[in-house]
């Protein structure tokens, strides 16, 4: 950990030690770059961790509780897994017994080639529970590199709000089976935004790599060079559409002021539809206020519902085989509920406060 260390040393198993200089460092990757004096340093081979299978042995080395120098071993779990807060990278999951001290260690496949660094365990005690995760040192020797080069790391972005595509969410848009991201928001002004990206696509590929979960765009869009021109694939109203896209580069991390629009009481109120809730249209200045066209407001909630709904949630769009209907009206929304068979899949786009998501329904009231 170099982090607000006022000296860094570092020490070697013939019990030379150096002091060392920070390079540079990559908090989202939790990598640093370090260097020290010193001649006939020895060398470790680099893998491929691409070529990594689940089920591969894997040897850790560490100083889990100060024991130096110690070896673990376990098996690949999986690979590319996303964690809260760390998106952009793609995680080697292992069983290796990893513990405090082992982090920044090196992972080593079954031909002596470092193909992770240890970086993290999951624990409810604070010891190895059996997940442990390294980043990938392809991962690792890209951002070192820009941090030689530069003193610091490029990421792309394009200004999107994304979910998972469940399997009701697949069925609802039409598509053959839950893979994508789905684009919840567009940033305006945005790369996503002038490439005409819609909220309610799916991307599908990006930069011609597929994205099977939403989770793999982040890594896909953060590790483009900003100022690339990537092509995408998007899904939209039952079909696919090639877009161009010029990616920006990813500021750090900032708040943004956010504003609450003043309520006011909802117009037209109806008893609960087939969705077991209660709907009322948009005022003019509730409309203004949330920079929306159209829309209805959530007024009540029935206890038997199946919508995953609450009280002031704003429904924008109801999707239903691969169909987009922006909704406007109680009637209208009531109408088109009303066409549907109970056993239908319908989703959802539905506002709360500052953020969009997509809600997905299955099954409906009988028709009154």
């Amino acid at each position: 950990m170099v982090e607000g260390a006022e000296e860094i040393n570092v020490r070697f198993t013939d019990k030379r030690e150096f002091k060392a200089k920070v390079i540079g460092a990559d908090r989202r990757t939790d990598i640093a770059v370090i260097k020290i004096e010193a001649t006939a340093l020895p060398a470790v081979k680099f893998g491929d961790p691409t070529k990594l299978k689940v089920g591969e042995w894997v040897v850790a080395i560490g100083s889990p509780f100060g024991f130096e120098n110690t070896v673990t071993a376990g098996i690949v779990s999986a690979k590319g897994r996303s964690l809260p807060q760390e998106n952009f990278v793609p995680f080697i999951q292992t069983d290796v017994a990893i513990n405090p001290g082992n982090s920044g260690g090196p992972l080593f496949n079954m031909r002596g080639e470092v193909v992770g660094i240890n970086s993290q365990i999951y624990s409810r005690t604070g010891g190895f529970m059996g997940l442990s995760f390294a980043i990938p040192i392809d991962v690792a020797l890209d951002i070192q590199k820009q941090l030689r080069e530069k003193g610091r790391v490029s990421r792309g972005r394009i200004g999107v709000v994304i979910q998972e595509v469940t399997r009701d969410l697949a069925t609802s848009f039409g598509l053959d089976r839950p893979r994508g991201a789905l684009v919840n928001s567009v940033e305006p002004g945005s790369p996503a935004s002038k490439a005409g990206i819609e909220a309610t696509d799916i991307i599908l590929s990006f930069d011609s790599k597929p994205v099977e979960s939403s989770s793999d765009l982040p890594r896909i869009v953060g590790s483009t060079r900003p100022g690339s021109q990537s092509a995408l694939e998007v899904w939209r109203k039952g079909q696919t559409r090639k877009l161009s896209i010029t990616v920006a580069e990813l500021q750090e991390d900032r708040v943004a002021a956010s504003t609450t629009p003043g309520r006011s009481k909802p117009q037209a109120e109806v008893p609960a539809n087939r969705l077991g809730i209660v709907v009322g249209e948009l005022s003019a200045e509730q409309r203004k206020g949330l920079g929306v066209a159209g829309g209805l407001v959530v007024t009540d909630v029935r206890p038997d519902s199946k919508a995953d709904v609450r009280k002031g949630d704003v429904l924008l769009t109801m999707v239903h085989k691969g169909q987009h209907t922006e909704l406007k009206t109680v009637e209208q929304f009531n109408k088109l509920l009303a066409g549907l068979d109970k056993n239908s899949v319908i989703t959802l786009q539905v506002r709360r406060g500052e953020s969009t998501a997509f809600v997905t329904i299955s099954g409906l009231t009988d028709k009154g």
